[in-house]
């Protein structure tokens, strides 16, 4: 199985809104979508599921062309739940929506909510639900009918430490269970964690994409991430390092590679300064991010 999508296309009052998007997704895992709010993500996940005309391209699943008659699973960025209906009432009806037998629909909801710990509101309206208890049913009417591929746009937005934590370890069981997740953020360490191949839009236009790991590589080694128990800037500043950020208890450093960092850390042991942490790293997506949109701008 696999999910292609080729040259997909999309204009708005004149204005190109998604502009020749092409990505396959080949095997199960997390795709990720990325860019800033605007970029054209939900356009095209919209696109891809038939939601959406495209002016021009194609989307394919399995090697058929997508239809919304498929079994995908969709969590729109909007949530779109009834709010004065109860939540199990209105889980079953979106099972049976998508093909499902009254009963079975009723057995997978009463399952997704006990996973998902909101299983004693199974009664209750749904405005009297917190908004994170809110986003955990839409998850569920995403998931209900069991679907192999499943779009995700901003899963994340909104939700507590503790259910952004009950989210990841989700993610990572869909993931296990060989589904196909195409994951729509612009919070660039969400992707990090559980995309190995990406696409980034800016203003319609695909500025990179593939191997997530191959993509931090190619860039090679430009962060220091050190961690001393005394001040160390004088020295950084004499091997010529870049401060990026300085946190509670370690400082990060931008460096033109290992022989920098190597002379650096050769130049404080010299001076009896024996770090707790010396971390020579790859550039996060997040500043690969930045550096290409703001190269586009």
């Amino acid at each position: 199985m696999s999910l292609r999508v080729q040259n997909l296309t999309k204009t708005f009052d004149g204005k190109v809104a998604v502009d020749d998007i092409s990505f396959e997704m080949a095997e199960p895992g997390v795709f990720g979508l990325i860019g800033t709010n605007g970029a054209g993500k939900t356009t095209t996940i919209r696109m891809i599921l038939g939601i959406m005309p495209p002016d021009s391209g194609s989307s394919y699943w399995d090697d058929k062309i997508i239809t919304r008659e498929m079994n995908f699973g969709y969590m729109p960025e909007e949530r779109g739940i009834y709010m004065k209906t109860t939540v199990l009432e209105q889980l079953i009806y979106f099972g049976v929506l998508r093909g499902m037998k009254k009963h079975e629909a009723k057995e997978s909801a009463q399952s997704l909510m006990d996973r998902l710990g909101v299983i004693e509101y199974k009664n209750m309206l749904t405005e009297k639900l917190s908004k994170g208890n809110q986003q955990k049913i839409q998850l569920i009417t995403t998931l209900i009918h069991d679907p192999k591929l499943i779009f995700l746009d901003e899963p994340f937005s909104g939700l507590d430490p503790v259910n952004t934590e009950m989210m990841r370890n989700l993610l990572y069981e869909l993931v296990e269970a060989g589904k196909y997740i195409v994951l729509s953020s612009h919070q660039m360490s969400t992707v990090e964690e559980y995309c190995k191949n990406l696409v980034i839009l800016h203003k319609g236009k695909t500025i990179l994409q593939g191997n997530l790991s191959q993509i931090k590589s190619g860039y090679g080694h430009t962060n220091l991430i050190i961690k001393t128990d005394q001040d160390i800037s004088a020295f950084a500043l004499e091997e010529g390092l870049q401060l990026i950020r300085e946190r509670a208890d370690e400082t990060e450093y931008r460096i033109t590679g290992d022989e920098m960092a190597n002379s650096f850390l050769n130049k404080i042991l010299e001076a009896g300064i024996y770090p707790v942490k010396y971390e020579i790293t790859e550039p996060s997506l997040n500043e690969i991010f930045i550096g290409k949109v703001g190269a586009e701008e």
